[in-house]
This record gives C-alpha cells, sequence and structure tokens, in this order.
C-alpha cells in the first residue's frame, strides 16, 4: 500500500487536549497497529523529504502530504518499534505557520500573529 493509502486507513483520533488551541489528530504504532504506517513516514523523512520547522523552540521535521502536516515526537531513526509511537497530523494553515510557531500564536487560524515569523 502507498502512503497516501495508509494515511486514508489510519484510525486517526483528535487529540482532545489541544482541540481549542492546536488541533491535530494521531494515531499510535501499538495501540492502532500501525507500523506500516509510521515506517513509510520515518523512511521519507530519512530519505529527506521532511522539511525542518519550528514549533516555539521545539525544532522537528515535518512530512507534507496532501492537506496535511505529520510529525513524529522522536526522531525517524531512533523510533523504537516496540514501543507506544505517535505520529501526529495537522491540518495545513497554508500561511508561514507551517513553518514557524511563535510567542503570541494561539494556534486558531484566527489568532495569527500581527508580525509573523521568518522561516529560521
Amino acid at each position: 500500500m502507498g502512503l497516501t493509502e495508509l494515511i486514508a486507513h489510519a484510525p486517526w483520533r483528535e487529540a482532545v487536549t489541544y482541540r481549542d488551541t492546536w488541533p491535530h489528530e494521531y494515531v499510535l504504532l501499538q495501540k492502532d497497529e500501525q507500523r506500516e504506517l509510521l515506517e513509510a513516514v520515518c523512511q521519507r523523512l530519512r530519505d529527506g523529504e521532511g522539511v525542518p520547522c519550528r514549533f516555539f523552540a521545539m525544532r522537528n521535521a515535518y512530512l507534507f502530504v496532501g492537506d496535511h502536516k505529520y510529525w513524529l515526537m522522536t526522531p525517524p531513526d531512533q523510533v523504537a518499534w516496540d514501543d507506544e509511537e505517535v505520529l501526529n497530523r495537522a491540518p495545513l494553515y497554508r500561511d508561514r505557520r507551517d513553518f514557524v510557531i511563535q510567542d503570541g500564536d494561539g494556534g486558531m487560524r484566527n489568532d495569527y500573529p500581527s508580525n509573523p515569523a521568518l522561516q529560521g
């Protein structure tokens, strides 16, 4: 199965803790039996398809596919395949926040800072 098919068939669940601030969804490696999906995302990131982005002080590589960006909390070459790893995804803003989240941004579309950060 290709990456977009794996994404389409994954049982995405809402991250309810962040519903009102940074809405996103996630799947779990073990509980949701998503090893093939996580392996495909990790391979794409290892192959250099990830885009370096920043969520406040945290730097990470994001994979942009369709209308979402995808990220892991663990570097792709350090995923513990026997642990409960998480793959996250969020809808694209289609503005600079897809690359740099800065102080003053509350995560919702209408909270976009008046002085958006430059990528860096």
